[in-house]
């Protein structure tokens, strides 16, 4: 066996869900950084750029024609609609990647993980970052100046719901302190490529050390 086959991995499928204000993208932005075998997923949208992002790079914006035709070709894992505009996440490259042994994070909603979760579950991690308070979460959104008050108290009580649910991630950390957060969310990922279903080299390397001679 090369070493190349020795190393046959798949990749996994890392959803890391939080609400608005907690500092997931920062979180995300980084592991995707530090580590080459991990891509974002970029999702097609319907809604506007916002300032400082880029078609492409943040999310590949369309139009809700485009949107529906290819809702109606298949070519989501998922699609929400969220605040009035929608959002997909493109299946074919995913799947691609992960038969690769490349993995991907989804900057996801809860509603998106969900689905994706329903498909794949051998293939997804399921994350939620928690805020340190809701207060805190609440004074980061209007700082930021992104939103109206009316769409950051939706966000809130989106918040809450969603907290609530955490028994159904497979992970829950906090952004109280980022350098911590940070290396609790490469500490899960680290943990989860070395996972065995995964390794796809130790089922024909184990038969090979059962057949391998001894001598003397």
């Amino acid at each position: 066996m090369s070493s190349d086959e020795a190393r046959t991995t798949r990749g996994l499928m890392l959803m890391v869900v939080a609400p608005s204000g907690v500092g997931k993208t920062s979180l995300t932005r980084r592991l995707v950084a530090d580590h080459s075998d991990l891509h974002l997923s970029i999702s097609a949208t319907t809604r506007a750029p916002r300032p400082g992002e880029h078609d492409g790079r943040d999310y590949h914006f369309v139009d809700r024609a485009e949107f529906d035709r290819r809702i109606e070709a298949d070519d989501f894992l998922e699609w929400a609609e969220v605040y009035g505009n929608r959002y997909g996440s493109p299946k074919a490259p995913i799947m691609d990647a992960l038969a690769r042994g490349q993995s991907t994070l989804f900057d996801i909603d809860y509603q998106g993980a969900m689905k994706i979760h329903a498909q794949a579950p051998a293939d997804c991690v399921l994350v939620y970052i928690l805020p340190p308070s809701l207060a805190e979460m609440s004074r980061r959104l209007h700082a930021r100046s992104q939103d109206s008050e009316e769409v950051i108290r939706q966000r809130i009580a989106r918040a809450k719901e969603e907290v609530s649910l955490w028994k159904t991630f497979d992970y829950v950390v906090m952004n109280d302190d980022f350098d911590r957060a940070y290396a609790e969310l490469a500490h899960i990922y680290h943990a989860e490529r070395l996972k065995a279903s995964r390794n796809l080299w130790i089922e024909p390397f184990v038969e090979e050390l059962l057949d391998e001679p001894i001598e003397g």
